[in-house]
């Protein structure tokens, strides 16, 4: 997969909702009613973080859910993005960027929301070939002002910002030329997860889908 291809399929699944939610799942059994929930609230795309020994069942359970779309976030490794995409990833996400991690994307067909921090690491992205990156840590690299700044030199990079978005400050990034989507984790509290409340799930996703307006 070139990364012109990547970016165009990631520019179209981050244009399906205005939240890509950023799951932990400690327990796999979780996993296709947590995907139906979601994807009944709309958002239908849905980044399983690699950080739990659940997290690969995880994904192959979502990847059986109808209308979902699922990714596996915090890859590292080559061995990390084989995994996923064994797996039945749809597409890949990583906190950082390298070499290694690009082919390895490439390689396999794994679309990837690289992760950047700064305008260098952006341009080495357009350099490359890719337009669409994640932003992250979004708040502590300067939040949506940093964004802002950077649709001025490098208006072609688009974003999804991810790291400690809340309801509250999605709109701001929203509102940004550069932004296609957020990440958030508040629409899948662990606390939800762990007492299996699904109707709040669906709630708190169909209330996300309303912040583009």
């Amino acid at each position: 997969m070139t990364p012109e291809d990547a970016s165009a399929y990631a520019r179209e699944i981050c244009g399906l909702a205005p939240v890509i939610p950023v799951i932990v799942v400690k327990d796999a059994g979780h996993a296709r009613p947590l995907a139906k929930a979601l994807v009944a609230g709309g958002l239908p795309v849905l980044e399983v973080t690699l950080r739990t020994p659940a997290a690969l069942d995880a994904i192959r359970a979502m990847a059986e859910v109808e209308g979902g779309i699922v990714g596996a976030g915090t890859l590292l490794t080559p061995a990390d993005v084989k995994a996923a995409k064994a797996a039945g990833a749809n597409f890949g996400v990583s906190p950082g960027l390298t070499d290694s991690l690009l082919k390895a994307c490439e390689d396999e067909e794994l679309p990837l929301l690289a992760g950047t921090a700064t305008v260098s690491e952006a341009m080495r992205l357009l350099e490359r070939g890719y337009s669409v990156a994640k932003f992250f840590p979004a708040e502590a690299n300067g939040g949506a002002p940093s964004l802002k700044a950077y649709a001025g030199p490098i208006p072609q990079m688009h974003y999804c910002p991810t790291g400690g978005i809340t309801p509250r400050t999605a709109s701001t990034y929203l509102a940004l030329p550069n932004v296609l989507c957020v990440g958030g984790s508040w629409v899948c509290d662990p606390g939800l997860l762990a007492d299996e409340r699904w109707d709040e799930v669906e709630r708190l996703a169909r209330e996300a889908r309303e912040l583009r307006g």
